[in-house]
């Protein structure tokens, strides 16, 4: 039974990848923050972890364990805490992410740096925190959560999408250099999902009815895409024994190339 690590695990699109390997027989650690972050919408905190594990226990084995993507040395905890409670390790997650919007000639530092700390960071971090472990699996894997604002440039979301290019640039680099270990590296390009990301901060105060309206007009196949829609993709990537180095688009048709 393989073990995965999923960081962001507690809420959105981290929780459903966490479930989605719990239904493939996984053993599952979340990792996310235990204390809320100051950010422009609610991150996860040891409340939402703890509802987490309660709604995923009955799927089979899980636990959690703090994490801040931007700190090496509690990457590295978190990457001991799994092989302690599971006795290995074989597939990353590297889901954690944030987003800020605006224009770039008033976008702030800070938000800028926040942004490249988790979504580009994060996941150098946790991968090199895991790696040895991963080499010592004979069957690894990693998958990162990039987005389709990874393949194509949106305005007044500039830092946003070049973190995600960057996260679909590294994908690409780890799969080569990590392909002599057997290690297999992909990404997944989320669309639209309804997770805070979105319903509060890129549409906020709007409602769930206009979010939904709003994605029947937008995407082909007219719905939003859901946190379990990125975890089937994780499980495939994670598992497909000659796949690597693909940075995959789950978005209903929105990005298409």
């Amino acid at each position: 039974m393989r073990t995965v690590l999923v960081t962001g695990g507690a809420r959105g699109i981290g929780r459903g990848i966490a479930e989605s390997f719990l239904r493939a027989g996984h053993n599952v650690m979340i990792a996310d923050l235990a204390e809320s972050a100051k950010w422009n919408y609610q991150l996860a905190n040891e409340g939402a972890m703890g509802e987490a594990i309660t709604a995923l226990l009955p799927l089979g084995h899980v636990d959690a364990v703090p994490i801040d993507v931007t700190d090496r040395a509690s990457c590295e905890t978190a990457v001991q805490r799994t092989i302690e409670t599971f006795g290995g390790l074989d597939v990353v997650a590297n889901n954690a992410g944030v987003v800020a919007s605006g224009p770039i000639e008033t976008f702030s530092e800070s938000d800028w740096d926040g942004i490249f700390d988790v979504n580009v960071k994060g996941i150098f971090n946790v991968t090199v925190a895991a790696l040895e472990a991963l080499k010592a699996s004979d069957d690894a894997a990693v998958v990162n959560t990039a987005s389709i604002a990874g393949k194509k440039g949106s305005g007044n979301l500039a830092a946003y999408c070049a973190s995600k290019f960057a996260a679909v640039g590294l994908t690409q680099s780890l799969a080569q250099e990590f392909a002599p270990y057997g290690i297999r590296v992909n990404a997944i390009c989320p669309g639209i999902v309804g997770t805070a990301m979105w319903l509060d901060h890129l549409m906020a105060n709007q409602g769930q009815a206009a979010f939904e309206e709003r994605m029947e007009e937008m995407i082909p196949l007219g719905r939003p895409q859901q946190a379990e829609d990125m975890g089937e993709a994780a499980v495939y990537l994670a598992s497909a024994p000659n796949v690597t180095g693909v940075s995959l688009t789950v978005a209903g048709g929105l990005e298409m190339n």
